[in-house]
């Protein structure tokens, strides 16, 4: 059994509000050294963007998560609150990109299997023909110099404009780079940032042996923020659901506790707030909408997203692995019957590119738009849906769009008492899982340290 510190009943408990990967990883660093912690979610189930529940008699997921090999600070806390990667997530050998016109199979782990990986960059020749690899050379050699030495003035670029202006042929842009960037963040090339496009990929350069790509071996409720969230009850913290917050409670410059929907009061020593970007500004508008500190992150935009989830007597794929739909309405998807939701039949989850354009369409045009794109790319198991669910959200997720990354705050505020957590926040890893991660754990860090701007 994991030896902790006890825990500190002398003091007030730091909230913390939203039950999501970075709240739920603040509050483990918190009560792993024994801090008294109460963890307020919303939703009648944990884990925000990383969760799963059943919708309507269908298990679903809050989105189409893919674990990245090269993450460090989550799996150390995984780690640390006794969750094994091995029983929680299954290790990708190969991708494919799917195009209307081609399609092409990437090895993914160049470790353990180097000659599929060599193979998949040489090879695949029909997607992605030697002279659109060679132009893509002098893009990745300028823009990782430019994430490191120039990284505001290579936010002012969108991804497609720095690929134009580093002679990147159209259908490598098409066929690569739309699959590496809407692909798995869904904001079309013309908006998506440079900066965001590389610095997803710069921090995988030290780690290339760890470059794979883990899909999930249950719901992310049940095999990761389930237990995560288990590990801190067991150092005694709280995590409690149905719990909605309205006001922050702010006394003498201070922010002493929260008041809740139902009008009760938690006051706490410090308050976390760990929600969703949108709900997150709302919070903090209502105090410090004149404070010079917040005003940049008050104006940072968010973004929605919008997946398509179905089971089938078919399979989509005679593999469970993640996929790409450059060209059509898919980002990145997959069969999912072997992995995350076992089952006989087919089970595929898919994120849907640009979803400016369809999160206020009615579920059946949804469906049908995901249901044509995957034809596009021939995989016509479709046709044999038993049941779909189309699972969005408004505000989620920050705007990766060029010019916004000045806008991100630090965890640690100029407000006494108050701390922030969300891949929002100014961390490397951009939206991601490990961005979460990082976040929750400076939160922790500064709250430990007793910090404040």
């Amino acid at each position: 059994m994991a030896v902790h510190n006890q825990k500190d009943t002398t003091v007030e408990p730091t909230i913390i509000i939203g039950a999501g990967l970075a709240g739920l990883c603040c509050a483990f660093e918190l009560a792993d050294q024994g801090k008294s912690v109460i963890v307020l979610e919303a939703a009648p189930y944990i884990g925000g963007r990383t969760a799963n529940w059943v919708e309507d008699g269908m298990e679903v997921e809050s989105g189409f998560h893919k674990f990245l090999g090269y993450y460090t600070v989550l799996p150390e806390i995984l780690k640390n609150a006794g969750i094994s990667m091995s029983d929680m997530v299954h290790w990708e050998e190969t991708t494919n990109i799917r195009h209307t016109e081609a399609q092409g199979t990437f090895g993914l782990d160049p470790f353990k299997a180097p000659l599929k990986t060599i193979a998949g960059a040489l090879g695949n020749n029909d997607l992605i023909s030697p002279a659109d690899k060679a132009s893509l050379i002098p893009f990745f050699a300028a823009g990782f110099k430019d994430y490191i030495s120039n990284p505001d003035k290579l936010d002012q670029s969108s991804i497609q404009e720095y690929a134009e202006q580093h002679g990147v042929s159209t259908d490598a842009i098409e066929r690569l780079i739309q699959p590496l960037s809407s692909g798995i963040f869904f904001l079309p090339i013309e908006e998506y940032s440079a900066y965001a496009f590389f610095g997803l990929f710069a921090p995988a350069l030290p780690r290339i042996a760890k470059v794979r790509i883990g899909a999930f071996k249950g719901g992310m409720t049940d095999v990761m923020t389930g237990p995560l969230a288990k590990a801190i009850e067991e150092r005694g913290g709280q995590v409690l659901t149905n719990k909605t917050v309205a006001h922050l409670l702010y006394d003498n410059e201070k922010v002493v506790g929260v008041q809740l929907e139902d009008s009760s009061q938690i006051y706490g020593e410090q308050v976390v707030v760990a929600t969703n970007i949108r709900r997150a500004q709302m919070l903090l508008s209502e105090h410090f909408h004149a404070h010079e500190w917040f005003q940049d992150f008050l104006s940072l935009e968010s973004m929605p997203y919008i997946t398509a989830q179905f089971e089938a007597t078919e399979k989509l794929a005679a593999v469970d692995h993640t996929m790409f739909g450059p060209g059509t309405q898919l980002g990145s998807f997959s069969e999912q019957s072997r992995t995350t939701f076992e089952r006989p039949t087919g089970r595929a989850s898919i994120i849907l590119v640009d979803p400016d354009t369809l999160i206020d369409l009615p579920d059946e045009e949804v469906w049908e738009i995901t249901k044509k794109s995957l034809h596009d790319v021939d995989l016509p198991n479709v046709d044999t849906m038993t049941q779909y669910r189309i699972i969005r959200g408004k505000e989620n997720f920050y705007r990766l769009a060029k010019g916004n990354e000045h806008k991100r705050p630090k965890q640690i505020t100029p407000i006494d008492g108050l701390f922030l957590a969300g891949d929002y926040t100014d961390q490397p890893l951009l939206a991601t899982m490990e961005g979460a991660a990082i976040s929750g754990r400076r939160a922790a860090t500064g709250i430990l340290k007793g910090k404040v701007i």
